[in-house]
Order: C-alpha cells, then sequence, then structure tokens
C-alpha cells in the first residue's frame, strides 16, 4: 500500500468509527481534561488569537479555547474525516459558541496559508498519521511569527496498559502484530527524545516535551469493555470482524490483564501522555 493509499484508508477507517466517538464523546473529554487543560496552559491562547484544533475528533481541545479567546478571536476544529468535524460542530453549537468553525482539513498537508494561525493544537493525532515529520513541518508553516503549539501523544506501550493490554489481547488472539508493520499506532511517537527531534528538526522553536500521567478509573471491568474497544479506531474494527468467540477470547485476555489493577472502587488503570509545546521560530 501506497503511504496516499494509506491515508485513504485512514481517513475512511476513522470515519467508519465516529458513531462511537460521538457517543462517548463526555468520556473522550473527560478523558482527555487533563492533557487539554495543560495544553492551553501551555499555548496559552488569549483574547483575538486565531486557534486551530488538528484531528479535533468530537472537537474538545477546541471546544475548551473557544472562550479563552473571547472577544475576538476564533477557533478552527479540524480533522480528515468529515463524519469526525460534524460531530464538532455539533457540539459547538449545542454549546452555543458563535466563534468556532470546522473545516476537513490533512494533517499532513494542511490547506490554509502560511502564518495563519497563533496557536495550532492537537491532542492525541500526531502520532496516527503515516509520516508525522511532514505533519511537523506543516505546524510550523501554519503558524505567525510568535505563534505557539501543544501537541500531545500517548507515552510507552508499557506504561499505558489502559489501552496496550487490548492491544496484546488482540495480538495473541489473532496471531498478529496490532498495529500491524507499517501502520501507525497510538505509540509511534512514544519516546520523548525522538519526539524533541522530530518537532525542532520541523522548524519549531523552544521544543519542550513533559509527561502528564493519565490514568484511566473504571468502576468495573465491563465500563472498560464498553468504552475503550469502541474508541480504538481500526481496532474496534478488526474486533468488530472477528467472529464472537474470537471476541470472547480477547475479552477473557484484556480481564485477566486488568486484574492486577482492581481496587475497591473498581480498576485504576496507568497511563501516561507526552505534552509538547513550543513556538515558531
Amino acid at each position: 500500500m501506497s503511504t496516499d493509499e494509506l491515508r485513504e484508508t485512514l481517513r475512511v477507517m476513522w470515519g467508519s468509527v465516529a458513531g462511537s466517538w460521538e457517543e462517548h464523546a463526555a468520556f473522550v473529554d473527560e478523558r482527555g481534561a487533563a492533557a487539554t487543560a495543560r495544553m492551553l496552559e501551555l499555548a496559552a491562547p488569549g483574547p483575538g488569537d486565531r486557534v486551530l484544533e488538528l484531528a479535533c475528533g468530537p472537537g474538545g481541545a477546541g471546544l475548551a479555547a473557544a472562550r479563552r479567546v473571547e472577544p475576538g478571536g476564533s477557533v478552527v476544529m479540524s480533522d480528515l474525516a468529515a463524519e469526525m468535524t460534524a460531530i464538532a460542530a455539533a457540539r459547538a453549537r449545542d454549546l452555543g459558541l458563535e466563534n468556532v468553525r470546522t473545516r476537513e482539513l490533512d494533517l499532513e498537508s494542511i490547506d490554509q496559508p502560511d502564518d495563519t494561525y497563533d496557536v495550532v493544537l492537537c491532542r492525541e493525532g500526531l502520532m496516527l498519521v503515516p509520516e508525522p515529520d511532514r505533519a511537523a513541518s506543516e505546524i510550523a508553516r501554519v503558524l505567525a511569527p510568535g505563534g505557539r503549539f501543544a501537541v500531545a501523544v500517548w507515552g510507552p506501550r508499557e506504561r499505558n496498559p489502559w489501552l496496550g493490554l487490548l492491544f496484546d489481547a488482540v495480538s495473541a488472539q489473532i496471531g498478529a502484530p496490532i498495529p500491524p508493520p507499517g501502520r501507525p499506532g497510538p505509540f509511534s511517537l512514544s519516546d520523548a527524545d525522538a519526539l524533541t527531534a522530530l518537532l525542532s528538526d520541523a522548524g519549531l522553536a523552544g521544543v519542550t516535551v513533559t509527561e502528564e500521567p493519565l490514568p484511566m478509573p473504571a468502576a468495573s471491568f465491563e465500563e472498560w469493555w464498553s468504552v475503550v474497544p469502541a474508541l480504538a479506531g481500526p481496532l474496534g474494527n478488526v474486533l468488530a470482524a472477528l467472529p464472537e468467540d474470537a471476541r470472547e477470547g480477547i475479552r477473557a485476555r484484556a480481564e485477566e490483564g486488568l486484574r492486577e489493577y482492581e481496587t475497591p472502587a473498581g480498576l485504576e488503570i496507568p497511563g501516561v501522555s507526552l505534552l509538547a509545546s513550543g513556538h515558531s521560530r
């Protein structure tokens, strides 16, 4: 598969799972609340700023930024999949946010002029593109002089068992690695030094990368199972295509793997995000 074919495959795939992201949008916002707050602290959008959210999904980071840029500022929430931007647009309307627009934009080829935005945000999207170096260069290009950015990606797989254990269970069941070789995945940019170099080499300045603990609480395994597979992108489609006995095997493996995180209040599963920030040159 060529890189362009892979991009199109990913666009269709993310569009196909948009319904699950709409259903669980409140969970996605809550799950990412600490990372979003830290991103906004680092990028510091303020009144009059022009903000671009990339790979917005249901739009959590962009929606959170919208009030901060009033009066006079604006937010564009963008995603490769039109099905995702439709969800983000509906949520903005429901909140009465009149300074928010949506666009279908490719993170690796942002169809916007140079120097357009004062702030660029991307929460959990940069690691999912075929060529993240190209995407980072695009972020640098659309940032205006003095513009700031904040990017969140997932840290190492072994430190994110809330999702890594699901990948492990599927891999063990089907006898093949997840994600497949050559495909981007949630842990593709999990090395802090490599992430720093990627963004710096793209022309961004003052790049710093810090860790943000993001444990995932769940009242029970059932709650975890009802949400995480539904939001796991291509993995959700893999699960849906498997026979029932295979899915039950995956479920059993995942439940066994998560037992060590049981507490009297439910599950408390570790997680960590890497937050990168800096500014234009």
